[in-house]
């Protein structure tokens, strides 16, 4: 993949326990810090109806605050049955440790999305599907 310069508005920042929607209101509270900064990407559409997510690599960036980033990868993931790829950003491109550590993330990210689509009545598979 080449990279790619997006803006990114940051809903959740590193190390957050709250998961915002795009308009910022609270989605859910997570049982577990997020470790990366996670945000939408303005002006695009995902089949989930949402803007594109992403995931902005490095220091703790502010709630509501914008990113100028450089989008290095794409996985690919489906909540309730949509597709829903995310962008990783970063400075730099991505080590084999920081591939293992998103990875690890969105595997761990579909349980908990799984269960709450559950609880939420959203029928359809929710699952971490690798890098595009």
């Amino acid at each position: 993949m080449t990279a790619e310069d997006l803006t990114v508005v940051i809903d959740v920042p590193r190390w957050s326990f709250i998961k915002r929607d795009d308009a910022g209101a609270v989605d859910f509270v997570s049982p577990v810090p997020c470790p990366f900064n996670y945000g939408h990407v303005p002006g695009t559409l995902a089949d989930d109806g949402d803007a594109l997510d992403a995931v902005v690599l490095g220091p703790k960036l502010s709630l509501g605050s914008t990113a100028e980033v450089v989008a290095r990868a794409r996985v690919n993931f489906i909540d309730a049955g949509r597709s829903d790829p995310k962008w990783i950003c970063a400075d730099a491109p991505l080590s084999g440790l920081e591939r293992l550590q998103i990875a690890g993330f969105f595997r761990c990210y579909a349980v908990a999305k799984r269960l709450i689509n559950r609880v939420r009545g959203k029928r359809g598979a929710t699952r971490y599907l690798g890098w595009i």
